[in-house]
């Protein structure tokens, strides 16, 4: 990408599309676009397809979505799968039709089967049953993927999908009713520091084994996969298998990562697991050989990240 070529971020205000914006901005990229939801609602097609005309942005980043954690996915089926499947398409399509050079779809891991071999591949997609309490989002990230894909085959494009593990970081949301673990965790565990409480609950058993990557390693990943020439990106995919992993390829238990939380916090209580809780999958690590011989690598180990996403929310959020 040449520093004056015009990049849309979708969904710029979020996790992974404002750490994305940082690096651009870092790397110095002189145009990037981004439009608030309340001036864009990525929803309505017709808007959509008025943006993209007016705008014509060369590249285009796919970070919007609607997203949650277990509680909210399990509350609202409906809100995710209908805002997340008119998103992707609305883009994607706009995107062809308004002659982008290359776009990058952002999905997630919860696209794989629930009881998916360890660690999972990208060819895992589509072998078996999804996770209940979040198959309307993984439904609709799967579409996305599908999306880029058939638009490929039919029309030439370069639009090209990746898949985080589960994220963190600054700017991510810390509302106890729609959090992901981390994020919900974090501000539970503060609290309790700052109550003097005894405990704190955590959801499940703690035994189930989930991988994180911290949101700027995400950020430097898209970017790098996005940037690639059509051929290295090509002999690493295939039409019907386009979308690449983005991860640590480390995992551990639920139990472990909150053990850590509450040493960045500095909160000495215990920490009780209320097993009548959904746990989701027993385990959700990915394998990232494809992108790693690609040439990339994550860089900050999960204290270091979890540290500054403190140091973030105590500046940002208290």
């Amino acid at each position: 990408m040449k520093l004056k070529e015009k990049i849309y971020v979708a969904g710029h205000t979020g996790l992974v599309g404002s750490a994305i914006v940082r690096l651009l901005k870092k790397r110095g990229f002189e145009n990037i676009l981004t439009v608030s939801h309340s001036d864009l609602d990525l929803v309505r097609q017709d808007a959509v397809e008025v943006f993209f005309k007016e705008e014509k942005p060369d590249y285009v980043i796919l970070a919007a979505a609607t997203v949650g954690g277990i509680r909210a996915n399990s509350r609202f089926p409906a809100d995710f799968i209908y805002d997340n499947l008119m998103i992707s398409s609305n883009v994607i399509h706009a995107a062809y039709k308004f002659k982008a050079k290359r776009l990058l779809h952002l999905g997630s891991t919860c696209i794989y089967p629930k009881l998916a071999l360890q660690p999972m591949p990208e060819d895992a997609l589509l072998t078996g049953k999804l996770e209940p309490t979040n198959e309307s989002y993984a439904i609709s990230k799967i579409a996305g993927i599908k999306l880029c894909e058939s638009y490929n085959k039919q029309y030439g494009t370069d639009f090209r999908s990746v898949m985080p593990t589960n994220l963190y970081g600054p700017n991510d949301d810390f509302n106890s009713e729609t959090s992901h673990v981390i994020s919900g965790l974090m501000s539970r565990i503060h609290e309790a520091k700052v109550d003097n409480n005894p405990s704190v609950v955590v959801w499940g058993t703690g035994n189930v084994k989930r991988e994180f990557l911290y949101v700027d390693d995400m950020a430097e990943a898209s970017i790098f996969v996005l940037e690639l020439d059509t051929h290295s990106y090509s002999k690493n995919t295939k039409p019907s298998l386009s979308h690449i992993n983005i991860g640590s390829g480390i995992d551990l238990t639920i139990r472990e990562m909150a053990k850590i939380i509450c040493k960045v916090v500095g909160y000495n209580g215990s920490l009780v697991f209320d097993e009548s809780m959904p746990d989701g999958p027993p385990q959700k690590l990915i394998d990232v050989s494809r992108l790693s011989n690609m040439g990339w690598r994550y860089k900050t180990t999960l204290e270091q990240g979890l540290s500054y996403t403190y140091e973030w929310y105590k500046k940002e959020i208290i």
